[in-house]
């Protein structure tokens, strides 16, 4: 006889607890797939109660279509379920369960226990499904008690239940976000935490579920589909603006069909449509909540459904990134067209319906224009006005890295090499903006009467330009507003930019029909911006110019087309964002009068008031705050 062990079959104990472990691994698994069930009944009013965690007790209570006695009699049976009979139905899901395998999986690691009707069923590893008569109830009681009792292994694998209980009210806002038609309770050890009324927009329930301490006046919410009777898709965001930055990617939430999934590419859409107008190292909050056909996307992939398969991913990339940089875009005109005091009274107005461009006008899928829901008309009460002049300090204010250095001794510099470059730097940048050539007279003349008002007062810190307008000290940061300048030129001629033509053509072989398609769509702006394609029959793609100032491989190019799917007009403008960024004025250089106030009067004319990678270009006290600063009366 071999010394290795015999195949055998397990036994069916332990089978199920290995099954049950795929799917529910801590408390907040067993929250996941009760709420996904309780949604699914048609419930208006979801109460989930917890004790230790989930450790000891899970009770979920819902007002939906209930159980009869023979779903109770089978309802806990390994892949038992009423959502799908036949392969088929995997390809069209139109409901958050679907397995059968939740009620089961719970049963084999837990006491579990359901009301429902006039009937309530226990089942475990040791009960099998005894049913017996009670009082009538409306809709569905669910209870989990003594989750791992009966596996010690793996119940010594559970953290304290204070984090568990943490993990569990995550899962339940999880699931609640999606859903603001539908009112949320989650009672812990007795104590009521989060009660959702329904009723809510989704942004009132993006804010008030996260419990984020900026008011929902600083959000906003938008939609857009891919057109059509029957569009391919359709999203709804909710994005905080720039004022709501985070250190990390962590709050971007992406649903699709009302699930919470880990989808790469619609994480990098959010942070491309919100490139440039976030500071560097920083990313929005947002929620996007992504409807796609149900033919069209799998998520039969992975136990905890936490991700899914798209047919095409590419055009739902492409509006959304292209959303959010239109909303940002118009945003920030509406803020800063007009320059006013962060404590002066204003009215904002946000009513926007801008074009999103299309790549393609042959594509079968067209996106239509985006509608912003938020409609916002007010003046600023004190409330009102107190928070924005919280935004503004955050969204104007200087990072203290912008204030060290070597501020006194780049001060003190007087190298006529530095001076003559920076000051020629500086001239070309603002001639060409003003279109003058260089001649003073006639950048003078370009300026409107508005920027005639500006009194120049002088440098400071060897980093900011200080100026007087409307009754208001205005700091600029000369790099910012010298960066801009540059940038906009730049961007302003892509049309026209140089481009060398290769010895050695980049030769791109497309992997797939997708990636095929997805560069035919892109040719016309890859050609335009200096990438001149051309399509050979075998599938062969060559690219036979580049833009001058492109400083990239083949492998790059293929990255950002095909792994970071980024459009081609950003390939273009992280370039010039790039090199406005190396040509602008730096800390410490020091600019004459002359050039320091035609810098100064060329900040205020920005239509964007930002550098290229998103820093404020200057920030703003009124009179009345520098007042208030010295208690001067």
């Amino acid at each position: 006889m071999s010394q290795a062990k015999p195949v055998r079959t397990l036994n069916p104990e332990v089978a199920r607890k290995i099954a049950a472990g795929e799917v529910i691994d801590r408390p907040n698994a067993i929250i996941r797939e009760l709420m996904d069930n309780s949604i699914d009944a048609g419930a208006s009013s979801i109460t989930v109660e917890i004790s230790a965690g989930g450790i000891d007790k899970i009770r979920i209570i819902d007002d939906g279509s209930g159980m009869t006695q023979e779903d109770l009699q089978n309802c806990a049976r390994p892949h038992a379920t009423s959502k799908i009979e036949s392969e088929i139905d995997l390809m069209n899901l139109s409901t958050l369960g679907f397995r059968g395998e939740a009620l089961a999986s719970i049963a084999a690691v837990a006491r579990l226990s359901i009301q429902s009707g006039g009937y309530k069923m226990r089942a475990s590893i040791t009960e099998d499904h005894i049913i017996e008569a009670v009082t009538p109830i409306k809709g569905t009681i669910v209870q989990s008690e003594g989750l791992f009792e009966n596996f010690p292994a793996r119940r010594q694998f559970l953290k304290r239940p204070a984090t568990e209980g943490i993990m569990c009210r995550n899962t339940f806002i999880e699931k609640a976000l999606a859903r603001p038609d539908i009112a949320f309770r989650f009672v812990t050890d007795g104590e009521t935490k989060l009660d959702l009324p329904a009723g809510q927009s989704i942004k009132e329930r993006f804010v008030m579920a996260n419990n984020y301490s900026e008011g929902p006046e600083l959000f906003y919410e938008f939609s857009q589909s891919s057109g059509g009777e029957n569009p391919e898709w359709s999203f709804t965001v909710v994005i905080g603006e720039p004022a709501v930055s985070r250190t990390n990617k962590k709050e971007i939430f992406i649903y699709a069909n009302g699930r919470r999934i880990q989808e790469y590419s619609l994480v990098q859409a959010v942070e491309y449509g919100g490139q440039g107008f976030f500071p560097n190292g920083t990313y929005p909050v947002a929620a996007v909540f992504v409807q796609v056909r149900p033919d069209l996307i799998d998520f039969n992939i992975h136990p905890a459904k936490r991700e899914a398969r798209f047919s095409d991913i590419s055009a739902l990339h492409h509006g959304l990134s292209s959303s959010i940089r239109t909303f940002f875009h118009q945003y920030t005109y509406s803020n800063f067209k007009e320059d006013k005091p962060a404590d002066e009274e204003r009215e904002q107005e946000f009513n926007f319906t801008p074009e999103i461009p299309n790549t393609n006008s042959e594509s079968p899928v067209t996106a239509s224009e985006p509608v912003y829901e938020k409609h916002i008309s007010y003046k600023t009460s004190e409330t009102k006005t107190e928070a924005l002049s919280d935004f503004r300090s955050k969204y104007f204010g200087i990072k203290s890295s912008g204030l060290s250095g070597n501020g006194g001794a780049a001060g003190n510099r007087s190298s006529t090499a530095n001076y003559s470059t920076t000051r020629n730097l500086a001239e070309q940048a603002l001639a060409a903006a003003a279109g003058s050539g260089g001649k003073e007279n006639e950048a003078a003349s370009a300026l409107s009467s508005e920027t005639q008002k500006i009194r120049y007062i002088g440098p400071c810190l060897g980093t900011f330009l200080l100026a007087e307008k409307n009754n208001s000290l205005y700091i600029i940061d000369q790099h910012a507003a010298h960066e801009r300048i540059l940038f906009d030129r730049l961007m302003s001629s892509q049309g026209n930019a140089p481009r060398q033509p290769l010895l050695i053509p980049y030769k791109i072989k497309t992997e797939s029909k997708t990636q095929d398609n997805q560069l035919e769509k892109l040719k016309a702006e890859l050609n335009r911006i200096g990438f001149e394609t051309e399509h050979s029959s075998d599938g062969l793609w060559e690219i036979k110019t580049i833009p001058d100032r492109w400083t990239g491989t083949e492998y790059d190019l293929r990255t950002l087309l095909f792994v970071k799917q980024v459009e081609p007009k950003e390939i273009i403008r992280s370039i010039a964002a790039m090199t406005a960024c190396k040509a602008a004025v730096k800390d410490g250089y020091v600019l004459d009068d002359i050039t320091a106030t035609r810098l100064v009067e060329q900040a205020f004319t920005l239509e964007d008031p930002h550098c290229p990678h998103g820093r404020p270009i200057y920030t703003v006290i009124s009179r009345d705050k520098l007042f208030e600063l010295v208690k001067r009366t």
